[in-house]
């Protein structure tokens, strides 16, 4: 569907929160290029704790996804020397991820893409209107954690 040549009332709220964020994912993308990144690794970089390290464990649950394509990300981002991997010392079964200086210097310049990005949408859009859509955001995320949203399957 044509956003630009639709009406809003024909738009479904999964369908406009799909478009926005493919387009978000594009354009962080195309802008996580210029340091050698993808989103993804981005993303991964700024939800470790930059001082205390991050439980491998609980990466996966803190970024939404789930544990097989976080480990293809962690080995990718170990391998560009971005990461390293120590024992727990309050686990000793448990791992801590660790960004290195490299990992570090990566991490800044994707925060530094994310201000930006929030910089420009806050300069475009009112206070009061940002505020309806982190209220709307959260009802919805609320919504499907209490399982008061789903799609009714039947079998015929």
């Amino acid at each position: 569907m044509d956003v630009q040549n639709s009406s809003m009332k024909d738009l479904t709220i999964d369908w406009a929160l799909r478009a926005t964020w493919q387009a978000v994912t594009r354009m962080y993308n195309e802008e996580a290029k210029n340091y050698n990144l993808t989103m993804a690794i981005g993303f991964t970089l700024l939800s470790i704790d930059s001082k205390k390290g991050t439980p491998s464990t609980s990466l996966g649950p803190r970024m939404g996804m789930e544990s097989t394509s976080l480990s293809r990300i962690l080995k990718a981002i170990e391998e560009r020397g971005y990461i390293e991997r120590r024992p727990n010392p309050n686990d000793g079964r448990g791992v801590l991820i660790h960004l290195t200086a490299l990992g570090l210097e990566k991490r800044k310049e994707s925060k530094e893409v994310v201000m930006r990005f929030n910089e420009a949408v806050k300069a475009h859009i009112s206070e009061k209107d940002l505020e309806g859509f982190y209220k709307t955001t959260e009802t919805i995320h609320q919504l499907i954690l209490d399982k008061k949203i789903y799609t009714k399957t039947t079998t015929e």
